[in-house]
């Protein structure tokens, strides 16, 4: 399937939202996110339809300051590349790439922050 990746000037006048994103494959496509702060505690910040990891730029500064923040933006969401046909938004593909996703950054023990 044909996968598009929208061109990074495009997010470049975001308000509030000055983290650069990391891009992970997860099969064909590459997930963007943004990984800041360290410590024991790690947050997996996962957003809903139709958003993207823009959604939690106030929480950031706050969670950062106690541990780790990692924010994805799934596959046709935000940073991330998408694909240019409809059927192949499944539920099982954005199940595997979480989980490609979670593997490829080995992470464990998460608490987890959701929304939508």
């Amino acid at each position: 399937m044909a996968v598009v990746s929208i061109p990074t000037e495009r997010f470049g006048e975001l308000p509030g939202y000055e983290y650069e994103p990391q891009y992970v494959s997860v099969g064909e496509p590459e997930m963007a996110y943004v990984d800041l702060g360290a410590g024991d505690e790690t947050f997996l910040c996962l957003h809903g339809e139709p958003t993207w990891g823009y959604l939690y730029r106030k929480m950031i500064p706050t969670l950062s300051e106690r541990g780790r923040v990692v924010i994805p933006d799934f596959i046709g969401f935000g940073r991330s590349d998408k694909f240019t046909q409809l059927d192949a938004y499944t539920f099982e593909m954005h199940y595997e790439s979480l989980s490609a996703f979670v593997e490829a950054l080995g992470l464990s023990d998460v608490t987890l922050v959701g929304q939508g």
